[in-house]
């Protein structure tokens, strides 16, 4: 008995145990995506005789009989499937990894299903989009946003009424758009195996131990399971110390970390590797290994490794070469800094607030997990192809631990199915690289969701002792800042982030005295790393806080307060250092505007409520609101680079090729509309090519917003000249002045009077001997500054703890807006994110240093029904340092969500909750308990 799978039978027998995802993968169905394996995400959705399943836990073997219809088999004779039709027109993707699965769900509606849709898309997650352009696109409202249900109608303003079609301000679609909803679209894994013939697949074993040395291990029985090649130990491994941070500077974070280290730090750290035929017999090979472990004393708290005598986690290394401040102390980085004079400050204020805030871990949950292949190509060149935001520096870092020049090393990033920070490492890379290097074979690696969740990195948990002070006439008088971060067992991003976060969030404001100590200290825990804000949200959910309890204080309105503190053009921007950066300015300031339309918004949102007759919730509910400010430098500090080539092809049409990865940022909408821009033409008349050590020199990588200001400034150095060449070899052609010269959609005009064609010029800069592609380079400074402030209004339940969030609203200074839909839709995302991290999102570590929230079931990430449609507004600012006014919009709409909800919770209830997340459970036992904060 066969399965018909998309119209056609298949003679292929699924193995004993097989799932039909793993199946359909098999047999070339690419678009089924595997995101939980646990029935949790929906990433894997397919039909089966019509009806949707997750085909993760549905038996291969029960399709047998049954026709099957996976996403590429939607569409008919041709022509798309409707809801297919639908998410294209909408643009209801970012990433596109959950898409497929979205879309087979929501094949399958009928009207009441699509009234419904926080029940009817229950079973399906996305961690992008923030759901708004998903329910339009099921809804079929496609690029119309009026269509918000309830009272809060969102009257969200942006800059694109006048934008010129396919250019700068228009809404031009992802190019990728069509091969994602027909899932064709290609991410790391979606590689037919006739390309990569003698795949070999790569398991680990894990520690059970949170610090232990290794004794020895025998893999004897190991080698012995069928299908078992090869088995990877410490004593196979490179012995160059390196981090899996990223960053263009790879002396930014410590040397502490080892392929395999005879010293496992944390529950989940690689212990060995088992490479083998398949899949099953890699796992059943580390399940053979037997490994004798010395066991050894372990801290899990920053407090307790900072205490004397407490375990050295590091302790062995060179604080010097290794870049650890102390070693023996377990910090890894540190910052004591004092301007003015606090305690003057202090003796001055007339309302003093003192708080210890806490910041929980929060996994990224990605919906590609992480990934790599790795193969030898003709040239005997180790090619690499991986979910990564870096591709460049991989390619660095796997030629520093395994001793190979960079041009022996290829790395490549397919489509990547989301990051946030959590692909700015070497977590697999190094895993396929090692085997294939001795094996000479392909070999690939695919985590699964437990591992992302207990042995890759999560954001940095922080607690933050503040001390704040303001006189009655409402201006800050001191600022004090105790800060301790738990890095986990090694010091990956660890001092950025501890900088970054103390940086900003200070800087926000004026004030003469100002006192920073912060310490990042090792735990033996799961690694903390890069995580969307890099430090900025921990630390702004503190100083966001306090500021509402210094206006609270002194009797003045919350937001009032801030606009008599927050720093204005020409103020310097200083935190923890006695002197501003240099690199760092207002290329153009928009923080005004954004507290006024947030305010307004507010306002309006407040009335319409009245209006309608709902703000009348009963006797057991309280309302209130609650507003936070963030700034963000729009370029990571020393040094940022990119390099793009734009060019003219045979055919009339413009490539791009940059080293930029797209894994739902929009870089590859941004640098086609940048291009067309400035040759005159239209994004869909550009291809982009990207995410290829080949294509350019260098790109220091897709993080901390540097995708449009970065990688654009170098794509539209390049467009501008190779338009300034288009100009000059028509000049040449017709035979008048350069300046008689003017580019147009297809062609230049030439004194005006007739359009010389792009595919002539093409070939008269042959004959001339010009080369019509250009070169740009770009490195990241000066750096200007981006803000964004979050309003809630919130009705909280005092009887049961239940929290409604009636209203959100955001509002960005994001300089000239590249493209209003697709930034509106990372701000909605950064949103989604934020909430979950506010409300329930935690990274659970047990006493004795396990994760135990290690799937999707136990981790709750925001569902279609968690997320409320949030109002998004953008400033009216140009920017003189980012490509044609723009600034970037991809972190920071994370940042002041926290504090802002907060803020709200606290405005209503006169509770102050200072730790997150803030569960219902909390807001319950708090009201419980009445435990208030006097007003």
């Amino acid at each position: 008995m066969a399965i018909e799978i998309n119209g056609a039978a298949t003679q292929a027998t699924p193995r004993p145990g097989q799932c039909l995802r793993t199946f359909l993968r098999e047999q070339g169905n690419f678009g089924v995506k595997k995101g939980c394996d646990g029935g949790d995400c929906g990433a894997c959705t397919v039909h089966v005789d019509g009806t949707p399943v997750h085909s993760c836990i549905y038996p291969a073997v029960r399709a047998e009989g049954k026709a099957v219809t996976t996403i590429e088999g939607l569409s008919k004779d041709g022509e798309l499937h409707p809801v297919q039709e639908q998410f294209l027109e909408g643009q209801g993707f970012q990433c596109g990894f959950c898409t497929a699965g979205m879309m087979m769900t929501a094949a399958t509606f009928d009207d009441e299903q699509r009234a419904n849709l926080p029940r009817s898309l229950k079973g399906n997650l996305c961690r992008c989009t923030g759901y708004r352009s998903i329910a339009d696109a099921v809804c079929g409202h496609g690029g119309d946003h009026k269509h918000d249900a309830g009272a809060d109608v969102s009257q969200e303003k942006s800059p694109a009424g006048d934008a010129t079609p396919g250019q700068l301000g228009d809404n031009v679609p992802a190019p990728a758009g069509q091969a994602i909803v027909t899932g064709t679209a290609r991410y790391t894994l979606d590689v037919p195996a006739e390309q990569l013939p003698g795949l070999l697949h790569l398991k680990l074993l894990r520690s059970p131990h949170a610090h232990a040395r290794i004794v020895s291990i025998d893999a004897t029985a190991a080698l012995a399971v069928p299908g078992v090649v090869a088995v990877f130990t410490h004593q196979d491994a490179p012995a160059q110390l390196f981090s899996t941070a990223q960053h263009e500077l790879y002396t930014d974070d410590p040397d502490d970390t080892r392929v395999f280290d005879d010293v496992v730090r944390f529950i989940g750290q690689r212990v060995a590797a088992v490479v083998a035929e398949s899949v099953g017999a890699a796992e059943a090979g580390t399940r053979a290994l037997a490994v004798e472990y010395e066991v050894l004393d372990a801290v899990f708290s920053p407090h307790d490794a900072l205490l004397p005598g407490a375990p050295a986690i590091h302790g062995e290394k060179d604080g010097e070469t290794a870049r650890i401040s102390r070693p023996q102390q377990n910090v890894i980085a540190e910052v004591h800094t004092e301007l003015g004079s606090v305690s003057d400050g202090f003796a001055n204020s007339d309302f003093i607030h003192e708080h210890t805030y806490q910041t929980q871990r929060v996994q990224h949950v990605a919906m590609e997990t992480h990934s790599s292949i790795a193969w030898l190509d003709e040239e005997d060149r180790l090619v690499v192809r991986s979910s990564t935001q870096v591709p460049f520096l991989v390619r660095r870092t796997l030629g520093r631990v395994f001793d190979l020049p960079e041009d022996r090393i290829r790395v490549v990033a397919g489509r990547v199915g989301g990051g946030f920070g959590g692909k700015q490492e070497v977590l697999t890379e190094d895993l396929v690289a090692l085997a294939t290097l001795k094996l000479r074979r392909p070999v690939q690696v695919e985590f699964t969701r437990t591992e992302q969740f207990t042995a890759t990195t999560t954001r940095h948990p922080f607690t933050i002792k503040l001390k704040a002070g303001a006189s009655r006439d409402g201006h800050l008088t001191a600022l004090q800042v105790e800060v301790v971060t738990n890095t986990g067992a090694y010091g990956n991003h660890a001092p950025g982030v501890m900088f970054h976060g103390c940086g900003e969030s200070l800087a926000l404001y004026k004030c003469a005295n100002k006192k920073v100590d912060a310490q990042a200290v090792y735990t033996n825990t799961v690694p903390a790393g890069a995580f969307r804000g890099y430090g900025l949200s921990q630390m702004i959910f503190a100083i966001e806080s306090g500021m509402d309890e210094l206006a609270v204080g002194i009797g003045m309105d919350p937001l009032e307060f801030r606009l008599n503190n927050m720093v204005r053009p020409g103020d310097d921007m200083v935190s923890t250092h006695p002197e501003p950066e240099e690199d760092v300015h207002y290329g153009s300031y928009g923080l005004d505007q954004c507290v006024a339309l947030v305010r307004d918004a507010l306002d309006r949102g407040k009335e319409r409520y009245r209006a309608a007759g709902l703000d009348d919730l009963g006797a057991d509910w309280v309302t209130g609101e609650g507003a936070a400010l963030s700034m963000i430098d729009t370029v990571p500090p020393r040094g940022h680079f990119a390099h793009s080539r734009v060019s003219l092809e045979a055919d009339g049409r413009f490539a791009v090729d940059v080293g930029t990865a797209e894994f739902g940022n929009g870089t590859t909408t941004v640098h086609a509309q940048l291009a067309a821009t400035a040759l005159a033409s239209t994004a869909s008349n550009v291809a982009v090519r990207q995410s290829d050590t080949d294509l350019v020199s260098h790109d220091t990588g897709a993080f901390g917003s540097a995708g449009t200001v970065v990688a654009g400034k170098a794509t539209l150095a390049a467009a501008v000249e190779l338009a300034s060449r288009l100009r000059a070899v028509a000049a040449v052609l017709a035979g008048v002045p350069e300046n008689e010269c003017v580019l147009v959609d297809g062609g230049v005009v030439v004194g005006g009077v007739r359009t010389v064609p792009l595919n002539e010029i093409y070939d008269a800069a042959r004959h001339q001997g010009v080369q019509l592609a250009a070169e740009g380079n770009w490195g990241g400074t000066p750096r200007s500054v981006a803000f964004n402030v979050h309003g809630f209004r919130v009705a909280v339940n005092t009887g049961t703890g239940e929290l409604r969030i009636l209203q959100s609203v955001q509002a960005a200074d994001a300089g000239v807006v590249v493209n209003p839909r697709q930034c509106r839709g990372q701000i909605e995302g950064g949103i989604a994110q934020a909430l979950g991290a506010v409300l329930y999102e935690e990274v659970k570590v047990d006493d004795a240093g396990r994760v135990t929230t290690d799937i999707l079931r136990q981790y709750h990430i925001p569902s279609f029904a968690d997320v409320p449609r949030s109002e998004v507004y953008f400033a009216t600012t140009n920017d003189s340092t980012g490509p044609l006014g723009a600034k970037s919009m991809s972190e920071s709409p994370f940042n002041p969500v926290a504090p802002a909800l907060a803020n709200a919770i606290r405005n209503a209830t006169g509770i102050r909750f200072g730790e997150l997340p803030i569960a219902r459970d909390k807001i319950y036992l708090a009201l419980r308990d009445r435990t208030l904060i006097p007003n």
